[in-house]
């Protein structure tokens, strides 16, 4: 007896529309090229977190220095101040106080610049 895989073969089709809905073009439905893409994303998103943590890095110490600019000293020289203050506060932190709470903050730009 002969066996017709369609069933099998659309469900998996359909489970792999599902993860390439909102690509571009053919990439989303036509499934040759939705498997293609769907593999090259999968090896991009491994070097997509490695560049996350980068980026929030980055982030944190743009906010960081706009703040401490904004309090009259520079970045450098807020690290450097907090570090000989023995100040442990990490820049995630840090960049949250600079937008959340600008009086600790400036509580913390007074440490560095006693220190300094």
């Amino acid at each position: 007896m002969r066996v017709k895989g369609s069933s099998a073969s659309r469900s998996k089709q359909k489970k792999l529309y599902k993860i390439t809905k909102g690509f571009w073009g053919r990439k989303k439905n036509v499934y040759r090229r939705a498997r293609e893409a769907y593999l090259h994303a999968l090896t991009s998103a491994f070097a997509g977190r490695k560049n996350r943590k980068r980026d929030f890095r980055k982030l944190w110490i743009i906010r960081i220095n706009a703040a401490a600019r904004a309090n009259g000293i520079a970045y450098s020289a807020l690290i450097n101040g907090l570090k000989k203050a023995d100040v442990a506060i990490n820049r995630k932190m840090l960049a949250d106080l600079a937008i959340n709470d600008a009086p600790a903050f400036a509580q913390l730009v007074e440490k560095a610049r006693a220190a300094l």
